[in-house]
């Protein structure tokens, strides 16, 4: 499957304001088409192929972002040469940390072409409870940092939440020093 950014649903579509509803299982062959799309996707960006298939690179999709308006996220990154790698259905976060963290030069998103300037305060680690798509098993996923902010941006989009609707819309470069940049 050849990924495309036509696969991808603006900011202005109504469809990621929407509430996404749980993945019943086994997925129909519809919802699996989609889920099989942001995969390719997100690879083809894992891989260094965005270039040759002229998309936008990320590190991660929801469902909603092409069109699936059921609770699935796909994750694929390195960092600090640790390969971080979801296909999950109906995350849900059950513990978080009392500290926050943010990403220095801002969130970004497939879905906003805009940028948006201003610092988006995530918790800065979470617990996420999940069905993990690829080795058909309910899991617990610790995360802290960049995978945490990552799992929360992606959770948000479930909700029908945009990373720049966490912006403070009256300072929006506010940084409390307590804050863990990333």
């Amino acid at each position: 499957m050849i990924p495309s950014d036509t696969w991808l649903l603006n900011d202005i579509d109504q469809k990621l304001r929407k509430k996404s509803a749980d993945v019943i299982l086994p997925i129909n062959e519809k919802d699996q088409l989609l889920i099989n799309r942001m995969v390719s996707y997100i690879d083809a960006c894992y891989t260094k192929k965005a270039k040759e298939y002229k998309i936008r690179e990320g590190i991660a999709l929801a469902g909603p972002q092409v069109g699936l308006l059921k609770k699935v996220i796909y994750i694929h990154f390195d960092l600090n040469k640790i390969e971080h790698k979801y296909l999950i259905a109906n995350p849900k976060i059950i513990a978080e940390s009392i500290t926050y963290g943010f990403i220095e030069q801002g969130e970004g998103c497939l879905s906003v072409p805009k940028e948006y300037e201003g610092v988006v305060k995530r918790r800065n680690r979470i617990v996420v409870e999940a069905y993990d798509l690829i080795n058909k098993k309910n899991i617990t996923i610790d995360a802290e940092g960049i995978l945490a902010i990552c799992l929360q941006h992606e959770i948000d989009h479930l909700s029908g939440i945009l990373y720049y609707d966490r912006i403070n819309k009256n300072q929006p470069l506010t940084i409390e020093p307590e804050w863990i940049k990333y």
